[in-house]
């Protein structure tokens, strides 16, 4: 694997995980909205992410590597975002308060279905991710200028 390589499968992982923060920071900004444009409650939305395209399975390269044979494809092309998706499956919140505007005949309002401790618990794990990308990252350049070094 290239250095440059290296370089852009962190700066994809550092970008997802930007993507990824930014969802849950929206999440947390709507947890207690009862009404959207369309007039439906706030559905939480989590983000899905997927190895960019990379021809050569896992496989592929371990038996080449097994038969000591060159392969031309790349192990490993970075994540790529596949798209951000609102929760159907996680049930909404409903809440008896018959003077909010937004109740239903029963006196019941509906919230959104975002909990704040798993968005918490999101936001350190990606936090994490973005961090141990960072540092791939600047490992990366640091060997590419020490290798720089070698060569005065």
């Amino acid at each position: 694997m290239s250095l440059m390589n290296s370089l852009n499968v962190s700066a994809s992982g550092m970008s997802a995980q930007r993507t990824r923060m930014d969802i849950i920071a929206q999440n947390i900004a709507n947890v207690n909205t009862t009404r959207t444009e369309d007039g439906s409650p706030y559905y939480r939305q989590t983000v899905t992410m997927a190895e960019s395209d990379n021809s050569a399975s896992f496989a592929d390269l371990l038996n080449a590597k097994r038969a000591n044979l060159s392969i031309n494809k790349s192990l490993g092309n970075g994540v790529k975002i596949t798209g951000i998706v609102e929760d159907h499956v996680t049930a909404l919140k409903k809440v008896y308060d018959p003077s909010h505007p937004d109740a239903d005949e029963e006196g019941y309002v509906t919230y959104s279905n975002v909990d704040t401790v798993t968005e918490m618990t999101n936001l350190i794990g990606a936090t994490r991710s973005y961090e141990a990308n960072v540092t791939a990252f600047n490992a990366t350049k640091n060997m590419a200028l020490k290798g720089l070094e070698l060569g005065q």
